[in-house]
């Protein structure tokens, strides 16, 4: 689908527990089934290491290399030790060199000014809608067939949200 700005972000926000990685593991088989190749970045605000103790990967980052590129003929992960500074999406982003994708789902930092879809379940009672206080916010799925102020998806169904996702990157193409 090489008629789409490459590549293209799109995010989902939502308060923790709304099912976010839920929903956008349902839509990358679908986007993947329409052509598009989707890359994911994914914020934690916990610490994480994926490398193991003993490992020469993780001897070596120890002994101060940064970034390591650990690489098999299966896939490759690269470790780079980041300051203490909370990072931002602009800084992630060139994890995908030009071409490399045609979309990147963004999962998390909510609060930067990017295309995002609002998360919203009823059952949850979440004290308030970000889209009132967020512009970036494109539209919002939701459990409760209420319409908003922007476009409402219906967020028990993947097909329609992977259908606004690419019509939406269209329409951006041709602005």
């Amino acid at each position: 689908m090489n008629n789409l700005v490459s590549p293209s972000v799109i995010g989902f926000a939502a308060n923790s527990g709304t099912g976010k990685t839920t929903l956008i593991s349902q839509l990358i088989p679908i986007l993947n089934e329409r052509g598009l190749k989707v890359g994911l970045i994914k914020h934690s605000h916990h610490d994480f290491d994926i490398d193991q103790p003993g490992k020469d990967s993780y001897r070596l980052r120890e002994a101060g290399a940064s970034p390591v590129v650990l690489v098999s003929k299966h896939r490759r992960a690269i470790i780079t030790e980041l300051s203490a500074n909370e990072p931002t999406l602009a800084e992630q982003l060139y994890c995908f060199p030009a071409g490399s994708v045609d979309l990147i789902i963004v999962e998390g930092f909510k609060h930067e000014s990017f295309p995002k879809i609002e998360l919203y379940r009823a059952e949850l009672n979440q004290p308030y809608l970000l889209h009132t206080d967020d512009p970036s916010i494109i539209a919002i799925a939701s459990n409760t067939g209420i319409s908003y102020s922007i476009p409402s998806l219906d967020l028990n169904n993947p097909e329609q949200i992977a259908n606004f996702i690419i019509d939406h990157m269209l329409t951006h193409h041709h602005d």
